[in-house]
């Protein structure tokens, strides 16, 4: 998917995506996909789309707003410890730099509208602090 021009229009729940497994370091259980799509870019900062499959992995976050479209998951947060958030479409999650989380999907894929910073940071070489 290319990036979004102004007064163009996507439909966000359906528009395809192109999900890959995820990373080793990330895999927690089942079989999870994940894919991101970024749309653009307004007042500096980058949105666009996420969809993971069922399954759960491991995350380090990036300064991010996002918005839950389709679907339902929990989101744990290991580092800060947070207390653990059910989503369902319409949440409004706020995420931090750096912050380590598990993504678990119940049974269909969630997709998400994202706005961050930047682009979600190649986060391999944390592994070893999750």
């Amino acid at each position: 998917m290319r990036e979004i021009a102004p007064g163009e229009m996507i439909q966000a729940t359906i528009a395809p995506l192109d999900n890959h497994p995820v990373e080793v370091w990330q895999h927690c259980e089942g079989n999870p996909s994940t894919s991101i799509t970024n749309l653009g870019s307004v007042a500096g900062a980058e949105f666009g789309l996420w969809e993971m499959s069922a399954g759960s992995l491991l995350d380090v976050e990036s300064e991010e707003v996002f918005l839950v479209l389709t679907g339902e998951a929990t989101v744990e947060f290991l580092e800060p410890k947070l207390p653990t958030l059910r989503l369902f479409p319409g949440s409004i999650v706020r995420l931090a730099d750096g912050m380590q989380t598990r993504w678990t999907i119940h049974k269909r894929p969630l997709r998400k509208l994202y706005l961050a910073a930047r682009v979600p940071p190649d986060n391999s070489a944390l592994t070893s602090e999750l």
